[in-house]
């Protein structure tokens, strides 16, 4: 095979959803692993359910993923053209006819099939009428009346149809748009494309897709049909099993990479290996490897694949994405020099970056603000006394560090001879107004000698109004 060619063609109904997401994937994987040609292109034959909106929200998605296309977009509604010239090709060499039957009669030859035990399918009354153009036909294939047609697929192994089991399709209506497996194979012919690797939901197209191959005479290009991708309760995904847009997820605080990795997974392994990061998957993904099971998605297992990437992120890669959830909850990170600093702190405790982003609000605030519990067990007026020497302390050190605090701590401990949590808990509930938080140490160090002290007075204030 010359330069591998592969395709992405979503239908813009709606947003991207995850089994989209996984076969746009597949092919950009396959193409990038091979410096192949990954185009994309827009199949918006079906104009009522056709949005633009649907069609910049894919785009959004794709971008999001980091799934960039070589070629495209192309749109099927302005190929009209081109399909109208292959349709005549086929009429001249004789593999398709005009059909006058209306869709009532051609109910009636399927319903007559079927009650004499065949299948529903065309009876051919039109094939060898020769009729000329005329309003109301249609074009159909001739397809062949005998034999099979083999779909060699590289993922499920050979698949045999029986030719007399398939009609004669329509390829032009009768308003001269063309039907879907005839523009699907137009547009993969003149595109050049010679892998195609989608769901296992398009296999009973692919015998009379592989029938227009051969009769344009040009080679068949590779057939890959992944299993689709189901629900925990082995049903077809769908909205009742969480969040299908690809968007949602983006908006929950995963992480792309964490995505891509997952659903790559679905259906595709090297060995026992989990974890990939994107540049892996270039140089690891095969066609050889995709499973004929089902995948199935399970969001709590992406969960914790995404905590695993935030953790091995570098803390600059995550700054940009989670400005924006703290921008939601008021607070302005730009400029902010702590911020690396803060994300390194959190990041082995977050399994998302919304979750980041509410675990890093004390770091920020203005204000803190106590849960309840947590202040009625740690601000109690026995905590008055190491809360005020620890605020003497840190104000006299001369150099302000993680360092130069812990050691603070230590001497605050031999001194009093109070352990170190009765010391460090108080002290986390004055700083985060919470009793869960990244070290002691490590958080005083990023909020600063100012902010520690004003929130060291502000805790001890607390204990002694509420002592009186």
């Amino acid at each position: 095979m010359s330069q591998v060619v592969t395709r992405f063609p979503p239908s813009p109904t709606g947003y991207l959803h995850v089994g989209g997401a996984r076969t746009a994937l597949f092919n950009w994987l396959y193409a990038r692993r091979l410096k192949g040609k990954f185009i994309l292109r827009i199949e918006d034959t079906d104009t009522e359910r056709s949005t633009q909106a649907s069609v910049d929200a894919i785009f959004e998605a794709l971008e999001w993923l980091g799934l960039d296309w070589d070629e495209g977009p192309y749109y099927q509604t302005r190929r009209f053209a081109i399909y109208r010239e292959h349709v005549q090709k086929l009429l001249e060499s004789g593999h398709a006819y005009r059909c006058t039957c209306t869709p009532g009669q051609v109910e009636q030859m399927r319903q007559a099939a079927m009650a004499s035990g065949g299948k529903p399918k065309y009876d051919g009354t039109c094939r060898y009428k020769n009729l000329p153009a005329g309003e109301g036909a249609v074009v159909r294939f001739k397809a062949p009346l005998a034999g099979t047609t083999v779909l060699e697929d590289v993922v499920k192994g050979n698949i045999v149809f029986n030719n007399e089991e398939l009609d004669d399709f329509v390829i032009s209506r009768s308003d001269g748009s063309p039907t879907y497996n005839f523009a699907v194979v137009v547009d993969d012919i003149t595109m050049g494309v010679n892998t195609i690797i989608r769901g296992d939901d398009h296999v009973m197209n692919t015998p009379k897709q592989i029938q227009l191959y051969k009769a344009f005479g040009v080679p068949l290009p590779l057939f890959g049909h992944v299993p689709m991708v189901l629900g925990k309760d082995r049903a077809r995904l769908s909205k009742r099993h969480g969040a299908t847009s690809v968007t949602a997820y983006r908006d929950m605080g995963y992480l792309p990479e964490a995505l891509l990795n997952y659903l790559v997974r679905l259906g595709w392994s090297h060995g026992d290996q989990e974890f990939f990061t994107r540049q892996e998957l270039i140089e690891l993904f095969n066609l050889e490897n995709i499973g004929r099971a089902a995948g199935v998605f399970d969001v709590e297992k992406l969960m914790a694949l995404n905590a695993d990437h935030i953790k091995a992120a570098a803390p600059a890669r995550l700054v940009a994405p989670l400005t924006g959830f703290l921008r939601e909850k008021g607070i302005d990170i730009s400029g902010d020099p702590r911020v690396e600093k803060v994300i390194a702190s959190l990041s082995a405790r977050s399994k998302t970056l919304r979750e980041m982003a509410e675990q890093a609000l004390f770091y920020f605030a203005e204000e803190i603000t106590y849960d309840a519990e947590a202040a009625r067990k740690f601000l109690t007026p026995e905590a008055l006394a190491p809360l005020s020497a620890l605020a003497a302390e840190v104000e006299a050190l001369a150099d302000y560090s993680e360092q130069a605090v812990e050691g603070v701590f230590h001497g605050l401990v031999a001194q009093s001879g109070i352990k170190l949590g009765k010391i460090a808990q108080p002290v986390r509930v004055a700083l985060s107004g919470r009793t869960a938080s990244p070290g002691i140490y490590e958080i005083m160090a990023i909020i600063g000698r100012e902010r520690v002290l004003t929130r060291l007075k502000t805790a001890i204030a607390f204990i002694e109004n509420s002592a009186g």
